[in-house]
Formats: C-alpha cells, sequence, structure tokens
C-alpha cells in the first residue's frame, strides 16, 4: 500500500508523529512518501497539524486521517506507533528526536499540554528512538520526573549531545540538577524560560548554579513570554545583566489570537541581535513605525 504524509506546517522542522508514522507503514511492508496535492495515487493519507492556527489545507482528500493539537487535543499515536523509532529519512534529519517524559504539572494559562497529555509522566527511554549521536528531545518539563532525572545520567554515560528545545524549568534546577547538567554534551546552550517576574529569582539562581558547575557552554538562552509589554522589559533588562540571552515571543493564547503590533515590535527588537545591541527599547519603539 502506498501511504501519503501531510505535513499541516509546511516548515523545514521535522514532523515527529508523521516520522513515526513512515516507521510503523514501512515495518508492515507498505511504501510512504509526502503528500503532493498535484500527484496522488496512493490509498491513505495522513495529516498532522502542531497548531492551531495553521489554516486547513484545502487539497487535502475528504478521507484524509488527521491528528495532532491542530486538529484537536484527543487523537493520539496507539502505543505500537508512538513508541517505535521514527523513520529519520523522510525529512533526511541527521539528528534524532523524541520525548522522554510527557506532560507537565503547571498550568500555564496558554499551554495545551496539560490538558493534552495530563500531569507528567515517564514515556521512553533515550535508546528506544535516538540513532545519531545528535538527539533534540522535546520534553515540556523533563525535570519534574524522576524518569527524566534517571535519563539525564544515561544521556551523559552514552555521551550523546543533546538539545532541550522547549527548554529546562529554572525552578527545578538545583545543586544536584546542575551538577547533572553538567556531564551532558550540549548541541545548543542551555535554554530556560522566564515567563513572568516571578520567575527571575529562580533563573538567576539557576544560572548560578549552572556555571558555577561548569556547564558548558556557559552562555545561556532563555525565552522571554511577552504578554504585558512593560513586564517583559523588566525580565529582559534582567537576562541582559546576567549576560543570557532572551527570545521573545509575543503571547498567544489558546485560540491562536494574533498577538498586538506592541507586542511584535518588542518581539523583534529583542530577537534582532544588532538592533538589541545597538539601541534600548525606546529608541527602537519610537524611530521604528
Amino acid at each position: 500500500m502506498l501511504v501519503a504524509l501531510h505535513d499541516a506546517e509546511k516548515t523545514d522542522y521535522p514532523n515527529l508523529a508523521l516520522m513515526k508514522l513512515s516507521a510503523w507503514h514501512k515495518a508492515q511492508g507498505d511504501e510512504t512518501r509526502m503528500f503532493d496535492a498535484m500527484w496522488w495515487p496512493g490509498q491513505k493519507v495522513y495529516s498532522s497539524k502542531v497548531f492551531t492556527f495553521t489554516p486547513e489545507d484545502p487539497y487535502l482528500p475528504l478521507d484524509a486521517i488527521k491528528g495532532g493539537t491542530g486538529y484537536g487535543l484527543n487523537d493520539k499515536l496507539p502505543d505500537e506507533i508512538e513508541h517505535c523509532c521514527p523513520d529519520y529519512n523522510l525529512y533526511d534529519v541527521k539528528h534524532s528526536m523524541g520525548f522522554l517524559t510527557r506532560g507537565c504539572p503547571r498550568k500555564c494559562e496558554w499551554c495545551f499540554v496539560p490538558e493534552k497529555e495530563g500531569g507528567i509522566a515517564a514515556h521512553a527511554d533515550i535508546e528506544e528512538f535516538t540513532r545519531h549521536r545528535e538527539v533534540i528531545l522535546m520534553d515540556n518539563n523533563v525535570l519534574a520526573h524522576d524518569h527524566g532525572i534517571e535519563q539525564l545520567e544515561k544521556i551523559a554515560k552514552l555521551g550523546l549531545k543533546v538539545d532541550f528545545n522547549q527548554g529546562l524549568d529554572a525552578r527545578l534546577i538545583d545543586d544536584g540538577i546542575a551538577r547533572r547538567l553538567s556531564k551532558i554534551k550540549w548541541l545548543n546552550p542551555v535554554r530556560l524560560a522566564c515567563d513572568n517576574k516571578g520567575q527571575m529569582e529562580s533563573v538567576r539562581r539557576a544560572v548560578e548554579l549552572l556555571r558555577w558547575h561548569n556547564v558548558t557552554p556557559r552562555r545561556y538562552f532563555c525565552y522571554v513570554l511577552v504578554k504585558d509589554v512593560d513586564d517583559a522589559i523588566e525580565r529582559v533588562k534582567f537576562l541582559k545583566g546576567m549576560d543570557v540571552d532572551p527570545f521573545a515571543q509575543p503571547y498567544l493564547d489558546k485560540a491562536g489570537s494574533p498577538p498586538t503590533e506592541r507586542q511584535r515590535k518588542f518581539a523583534r527588537w529583542v530577537d534582532h541581535k544588532a538592533e538589541f545591541k545597538s539601541r534600548t527599547w525606546e529608541e527602537y519603539e519610537n524611530a521604528v513605525a
């Protein structure tokens, strides 16, 4: 059987669910390829959509099997597909990808994860999906579960180079966690998050501990949610003073409502590093229409 896989986002970022579906179907003797509306003689089409604001593709067949948060919160891959090693050839990626844990105990107002996946639970062993020396880990809060912390030690023993691309919860980084993180090889700088002013002290302490234990590279990265711009300004000043690289993300609610123009402008200033280093926010806001 010929199976088509449709990536609704159409970005360069690989869709993990589609890679797992491809691997499972190939194990059944099927042929898989990415969906092409201009030429499709196949028998089955899967579509995966990550974001609620991604528009529907009018060229999808009516009988396409749809899944992913963008389509709804209830659809999940069967366990035999969820726990197979992804077909990395589908996107020709040279690194492995997966989750060690699923869910998150935090209940952030903008996040679908607790509603979709629950609190926090062990999900997989690092070796289940690792076929490369470089690994992208997509856990939402890996430090909130003992399994995740145990996997940190295994990652260090295996000598893998990793990136937790959703960030680590600074509130959970104590001396012992920082020591474990120091044993790991990092594909990118450690990522943290500072979504409101109440997290600033936790971020400060986490950065001090990471640097004390020589977690390298010693310059870290921090997501900054931009809902109230004045609040975000304080957090960005704080991070800049600690020599931590901020990355601003304009606030999106669960309905996918667009950010305000001021939120967008502030994020552009922070994320355009030449502007961020050469002009203050006040100068940028007044100069850029």
